[in-house]
């Protein structure tokens, strides 16, 4: 591959091929891929990235967007001399709308600015993560980016009105134009929202925004088993509206006081933590439900938050496990099934686990309130990275036969991406994989948009 098939697409200073930008941009969060683009491209505008597909169709370059580059699959490594496309400089708001209650901006615009931008506005976009600082808008819907308040909120998807985005053809499409209602036939705009940029570039979107909510508190618990953490579960939800319940592990924990980003929030460690945020106005509610759950011993102790400051301090504790795993190299499993189905699956995998890793320290964590768990198996310091990936490679079948059996999902947010793209078919039909390809075809008939993703 050459980075001179680019060369009439864009001014060069906005071409580069030094290694600093080659490594820097050529790799997403995960670790175990070995990244080798052979350029990086930096559009500005809608044109820009036309001229970029049109230049790599006529000279099969593959190209792989890149966007905050905070995925966990593997989604935005360049690892076959393709081209990277950055879109960090297509980043405006371009038009905000109250009474619509929309934002339109490019796909380059951090989560964190399109929250603010709403703030500002006197709204709320409430699609948040670990990750929204650096994390775009772009690679958000390209994910279909779920985190902490999905129990109340929902997904990414549920909050995109428009989208214009240019397929693997180079067609410039403009979906659905931010309207509430659109019965004109088939809504092209949830193909490209999760496809990982296989389809597409997408390049601005319309999100909706939503009333600001009400002044919020949180609640961390102790919760001595797994299983007791779906019991709390059901206690708040016929008591209160939760916009979120999340848990984490003792170990999680642990490793988040060791790197200094929390405080301990009971003298006692417990087994498991849950973490609730709920709307203040039903504190007294709240209060009677955790009251009930520590008569019957499925929580042992709780703090409440009496501040912002509070709610910040606890919310760290579960926000900053992510980080403070990292330089441990963890193998991500970060998959999902129905909330009834939780307990039993739990069980299973927690059976299945401790069987296969009995020599390894495994960290639980997840949106557990939305049916979504994040298994992370940390790397012993005696096993090198391939290694030890490549056991968790052959182990993760067994996982995946319990996903599949409930008709789970084996990646709930993070995509599937070159890490689990070998297992698609636990989550995914043979027709439904069949009927994948058709569409990959069709937008993207030679192949170029981030080649060796997803199928």
């Amino acid at each position: 591959m050459t980075a001179a098939t680019f060369n009439n697409c864009l001014p060069a200073a906005r071409i580069r091929t030094d290694d600093e930008a080659l490594v820097r941009y050529g790799r997403d969060r995960t670790t175990s891929f070995v990244a080798d683009p052979c350029v990086v491209l930096l559009p500005e505008t809608t044109d820009e990235v036309v001229r970029i597909v049109e230049a790599a169709n006529r000279d099969r370059v593959g190209l792989v967007p890149s966007g905050g580059r905070t995925g966990l699959s593997g989604g935005a490594v360049a690892g076959t001399g393709q081209a990277v496309v950055s879109l960090e400089r297509m980043n405006r708001v371009l038009e905000i709308s109250a009474a619509d209650r929309l934002v339109t901006c490019q796909a380059g615009v951090i989560t964190q600015v399109l929250q603010a931008t709403a703030e500002q506005a006197g709204l709320f976009y409430p699609v948040d993560f670990a990750s929204s600082g650096s994390s775009f808008i772009g690679g958000n819907i390209a994910t279909n980016a779920g985190g902490i308040r999905v129990i109340r909120y929902g997904m990414t998807r549920d909050w995109v009105a428009g989208l214009k985005v240019v397929t693997g053809t180079g067609d410039v499409l403009d979906l659905n134009h931010g309207l509430v209602k659109n019965n004109t036939g088939y809504d092209l705009r949830h193909l490209f929202i999760g496809s990982e940029g296989t389809l597409g570039f997408v390049v601005e979107a319309t999100m909706r925004l939503a009333r600001p909510p009400e002044a919020q508190r949180v609640l961390v618990l102790a919760v001595p088993r797994l299983d007791d953490l779906m019991r709390v579960l059901e206690t708040f939800q016929s008591a209160v509206d939760l916009s979120a319940f999340e848990f984490f592990s003792e170990l999680a924990l642990g490793r988040v006081l060791a790197h200094g980003r929390g405080q301990r929030p009971f003298a006692t460690p417990s087994p498991f933590y849950a973490l609730l945020e709920f709307d203040a106005s039903a504190d007294d509610k709240a209060v009677t439900a955790f009251e009930a759950c520590i008569a019957a011993n499925v929580a042992t102790d709780g703090v409440l938050s009496q501040s912002d400051a509070q709610m910040q301090s606890l919310w760290a504790l579960r926000e900053n496990i992510s980080e403070s795993l990292a330089q441990e190299k963890p193998y991500k499993n970060d998959i999902a099934v129905r909330i009834s189905d939780v307990p039993d699956f739990l069980r299973e995998v927690d059976t299945l686990v401790k069987s296969r890793y009995p020599d390894v320290e495994v960290a639980w964590y997840g949106h557990i309130g939305d049916g979504n768990l994040h298994l992370n198996i940390l790397k012993p310091a005696a096993l090198s990275e391939p290694e030890f990936v490549d056991r968790c490679h052959h182990i993760s079948p067994e996982l995946f036969a319990l996903v599949q059996a409930r008709n789970g999902s084996i990646s709930a947010e993070h995509g599937v991406g070159l890490l689990k793209r070998d297992f698609l078919g636990y989550s995914r039909a043979p027709e439904e994989i069949a009927a994948m390809r058709a569409m990959k075809t069709l937008f993207d008939p030679n192949g170029i948009l981030n080649p060796g993703k997803l199928l």
